[in-house]
């Protein structure tokens, strides 16, 4: 029988992903304890939270338009990082997404504790969240990634080398959120600006038409891929993964059987590149040509009872709670 875990589930965040990282959380959460784990929730802005404090936040929604990013406020790192009472904590479970959840430096500071924490280390952290690094070392891997610029970059030179239509977002940013689709020359210097609001680089990324693809990782292998057909638009949008109707999610999908492999595959490479552990999700476009190519890696995915991770994983026969578990124990000492 597996041990019991005094788990404390760190939530919110200071990124655009906070009710995104409610979402997860409150899920992580029922499913650790019906698993029989002591679970404690703890949000970044408001610290370790009561039953009743806990309910009304777990009661939210995730809204059709990101939260603002800002500042944790409220709790000082000290008042974090220190269980109430005499608890003893056996691990932190990151339901974080984006910003300093996900970039390395909360991974730093739990570095620090002493306590093991679920999903990948510092490094692999802040190389996955910086698209431009990530991609150079996906290159360097062999997993086709599209090619880009970052900004400032001039729209003719854009066209030249990219063509159009290309993808504008911020180079350190989740969901999506910040990104445009960007047709011609005229519309770019607007779309770098509105990409800027959420973060100080930005990438212009050539645009590539077709089916797009996702595949998390678990441990050392790579689970059953998924594919997202859009109901509306041309991309996977912070609306359309949040919000019921705004994409099918089919698991597994309907693929031949050599391409699916092929998917898992650079899955793997991807995370042994970025130096990636626990699990991850990686995304990919198959062109019309029948060519992959990986838009980017998820080191902290979704665990809301929407996300692709748990649908790829009960594809596979993976309840949610075993899922849960798992991750709680990759994080472990062997």
């Amino acid at each position: 029988m597996k041990p019991v875990l005094n788990v404390a589930v760190l939530l919110g965040g200071d990124s655009s992903e906070r009710d995104v990282s409610i979402a997860s959380a409150a899920q992580v959460v029922k499913a650790l304890r019906e698993r029989g784990h002591r679970v404690w929730a703890v949000d970044t802005r408001h610290g370790w939270l009561d039953a009743g404090q806990e309910a009304a936040l777990f009661s939210r929604a995730v809204t059709a338009v990101p939260p603002a990013a800002g500042a944790n406020g409220g709790s000082s790192l000290q008042e974090l990082l220190k269980p109430p009472g005499n608890a003893s904590i056996d691990l932190w479970f990151l339901a974080l997404h984006g910003g300093s959840g996900e970039d390395g430096r909360m991974q730093g500071l739990l570095e620090m504790t002493g306590i093991p924490y679920t999903g990948s280390g510092v490094l692999g952290s802040a190389v996955a969240m910086d698209k431009d690094i990530a991609k150079r070392l996906l290159v360097a891997a062999a997993v086709p990634t599209p090619d880009w610029i970052m900004a400032p970059a001039d729209a003719r030179a854009v066209g030249e080398r990219l063509g159009w239509p290309v993808v504008v977002k911020p180079s350190k940013q989740g969901s999506t959120v910040g990104l445009s689709v960007v047709r011609e020359a005229a519309a770019l210097d607007s779309a770098v600006a509105a990409a800027r609001a959420f973060d100080d680089e930005v990438m212009i990324e050539r645009f590539v038409p077709g089916r797009e693809l996702t595949c998390p990782v678990l441990g050392d292998g790579a689970l059953a891929v998924g594919e997202i057909i859009l109901k509306r638009g041309e991309i996977f949008d912070y609306e359309a993964k949040y919000q019921p109707g705004g994409a099918q999610e089919v698991f597994p999908a309907d693929l031949p059987a050599d391409i699916a492999c092929q998917v898992q595959q650079l899955s793997l490479q991807a995370h042994r590149a970025l130096k990636l552990k626990g699990y991850s999700r990686s995304d990919f476009r198959l062109d019309r040509g029948g060519q992959l190519w990986c838009l980017e890696v998820n080191t902290l995915p979704g665990l809301t009872a929407m996300s692709l991770l748990p649908q790829a994983a009960a594809a596979q026969g993976i309840s949610f709670g075993e899922l849960v578990d798992r991750i709680c124990r990759l994080a472990l000492p062997a």
